[in-house]
Parts: structure tokens; sequence; C-alpha cells
């Protein structure tokens, strides 16, 4: 469900448990626990709500972007960098996906 799957990332980026989430959002803990799972779904209403009380803007999006331009750019990009700048870059960008993956496991 998309809707337990947003509520659940937005709850653990702004670090707040279930119980804090739902005293925030003036609702009961075992509400958002049935949200997360998907067995109840709140109302888009509800859930901007839920979003923002974690500090985070719901929004949507559509783009229709060239996706052949894109990765052009991309490639482009990296050729213009030293292997060591690109190293760099993957090591950090590791190091930021291992610390988002630690948060989550916390949960």
């Amino acid at each position: 469900m998309v809707s337990s799957d947003l509520l659940l990332e937005a709850r653990r980026r702004s670090g707040l448990s279930q119980a804090e989430l739902a005293q925030r959002a003036g609702k009961p803990t075992s509400s958002i626990g049935r949200w997360e799972r998907g067995e109840v779904l709140p109302s888009l209403e509800i859930l901007r709500n839920l979003v923002r009380a974690c500090g985070l803007e719901l929004t949507f999006h559509i783009a229709n972007a060239d996706l052949q331009d894109h990765d052009l750019t991309l490639i482009e990009r990296s050729l213009d960098r030293t292997p060591a700048e690109r190293v760099a870059d993957a090591v950090g960008s590791a190091a930021a996906i291992d610390g988002l993956w630690g948060r989550v496991s916390r949960d």
C-alpha cells in the first residue's frame, strides 16, 4: 500500500515512535499501527496531517522527463570527474545509504 509505506517512511525519517506521532497528530497509537500495516487506509487529509506531524510535507509531482537525456547528462557529468572523485562520491553515497538503513532497522 502506498499510504502505509509513505506513513512508515515519514515517521522513520522524523525519528518518531508510533506513540510520539500519535500524540503529535492527536490520534490513537493503535490507529497509527493499523495505518502503517495497511490494515486500514487513512483518508488523504489524515495522511497529509500525519506526514505534517512528522515535520514533512506531502506533495505529488507529475514529471514528464526525457529519461534518455537525463541518463546522458548523468553519464557526461560522471566522465568529467576523475576516478578518485567518482570513488569518493560512491563511498559517500554508500555511507549515506548505510546510515539510512541503520536508522530504519532500529525502528
